[in-house]
């Protein structure tokens, strides 16, 4: 029996969480996130209709900005040669400087369980997959 898609939800996203037994959190902003491999992982609804996901990881190496140019051509290198995640160089108000990735899916004609769960798979396996290489570049 196959099952038909629904719109997009924080609720789905909520299910397939527990659904995998993972520890997730709420934050003040009723944004959903977690850690995985010591990166915080959040899973953004974004859009109109909030039909995007966005499974954005904040990698756990924290660089300064010195290193800004070699994290640049590191998230070059990764995007040309990744297919997942997207990664950006992210400098924040104090200085720190970190490697963020993104993977994004549009189900503005909804999703299923089953498709809910690999995107979301795909999202933390890659960012922490992201987070590894970025960590080897710390001396």
């Amino acid at each position: 029996m196959s099952v038909l898609p629904k719109p997009l939800s924080q609720q789905m996203l909520v299910e397939a969480l527990n659904a995998r037994g993972f520890a997730h959190f709420v934050d003040a902003d009723g944004d959903i996130g977690g850690n995985w491999q010591g990166c915080l992982i959040y899973f953004f609804l974004l859009g109109r209709e909030q039909e995007v996901l966005q499974v954005r990881t904040l990698t756990r190496t924290v660089f300064s900005t010195d290193d800004v140019h070699r994290l640049y051509e590191f998230c070059n290198a990764w995007n040309h040669d990744q297919l997942w995640p997207k990664a950006y160089v992210h400098t924040a108000d104090d200085g720190a400087v970190r490697v963020v990735g993104e993977v994004s899916g549009d189900w503005e004609h909804g999703v299923t369980p089953e498709q809910l769960d690999q995107m979301m798979i795909c999202g933390i396996a890659t960012g922490c997959e992201l987070a590894d290489a970025v960590a080897a570049l710390q001396p």
